[in-house]
């Protein structure tokens, strides 16, 4: 190694560890606590008793394979912050937010930011307004990650990629929190145009979920025996997307589907095989409300979002 990479690297890594609460340590939250504690920063992970007791006894057993490695880290863990912190991840579901809120009170986090990981367009102005502006910074992640047990999570994506932003801001900060999040693994960039970033996730996930957990099926069945609702859906997105003023190309789209597994499944669908909650209101009801707000026609998502809000029997169950 010479001189200058020695420079390098040591430029790259923070000054004094940083204090990061992670709301939510499920499959995603537990892998990015787990990668944060193991590159040297202190984590406090905030979930129920049983959850908490957990990650106190045994950390976070992370299995990932050929990216991360297989690896446990030591955490923190508490049913609510008590202190201030540099960063809170909210890695829950939508439909568990509110609730999930109550453990990360305004006056405590201090100064520290809020990152949300959640799926939608809608949420950080909900957070903003009882945050604060210039503490609420935005994620998208791009991973497949999945907690199996209390402090278990399986990686299983050769990908863990991460799009900071927040209009509100100062960039010094998201630089910062940028940099503690690409040390410990994930690749992660800062974008300037909050809109375009969190659209951009929109875009591909709201034909995805729908389909998906519409019919019953993976990704591979929805874009061949559901291709021309696919390709229509894809269209209307992409429409609202530009009226929200987030570019957005139907052909890129359609290509990604195309280049995923075929037995793919979204997390709406693994929700409803589960028979848990549905984020149905943050990605389909977004998608409605924004085409609305712009008079965008929307038929096919307006008719997806219906029949979901009105369950039959997904047609994976039927008999034929």
């Amino acid at each position: 190694m010479t001189k200058d990479q020695s420079k390098d690297q040591a430029d790259e890594r923070p000054e004094e560890p940083s204090t990061v609460a992670v709301l939510g340590p499920g499959g995603v939250g537990g892998l990015l606590a787990a990668l944060v504690a193991r590159a040297g920063h202190r984590v406090i992970c905030l979930a129920g008793d049983e959850t908490a007791r957990a990650l106190r006894t045994d950390g976070i057993r992370v299995r990932s394979g050929g990216r991360f490695g297989d690896f446990t880290a030591a955490v923190e863990a508490d049913t609510e912050l008590r202190e201030p912190v540099d960063a809170c991840l909210i890695t829950v579901k939508h439909t568990a937010l509110d609730a999930a809120l109550e453990r990360v009170r305004p006056e405590v986090l201090g100064d520290g930011l809020l990152v949300p990981f959640l799926n939608g367009v809608e949420h950080p102005a909900t957070l903003r307004a009882r945050y604060g502006a210039a503490r609420v910074a935005p994620a998208v992640i791009r991973v497949e990650s999945t907690r199996t047990a209390p402090g278990v999570v399986e990686h299983g994506s050769p990908f863990a990629e991460i799009d900071l932003t927040g209009e509100s801001v100062p960039r010094g900060r998201l630089d910062a929190l940028a940099g503690v999040l690409a040390a410990a693994g994930p690749t992660v960039r800062v974008l300037d145009d909050e809109a375009a970033t969190l659209w951009a996730k929109m875009s591909f996930l709201a034909p995805f979920a729908l389909l998906t957990t519409r019919y019953g099926v993976p990704l591979g069945e929805v874009r061949t025996r559901h291709r021309e609702e696919l390709t229509a859906l894809v269209a209307e997105t992409a429409a609202v997307s530009r009226a929200c003023g987030a570019p957005a190309d139907p052909a890129v789209a359609l290509a990604r589907y195309d280049a995923f597994p075929p037995d793919t499944k979204s997390s709406m669908q693994r929700d409803a095989e589960a028979g848990r909650p549905l984020e149905l209101d943050a990605i389909g009801g977004a998608l409605l409300r924004a085409a609305d707000r712009h008079g965008v026609a929307v038929p096919v998502a307006r008719g997806l979002v219906r029949e979901l809000e009105e369950p039959e029997e997904p047609e994976g169950n039927r008999r034929h």
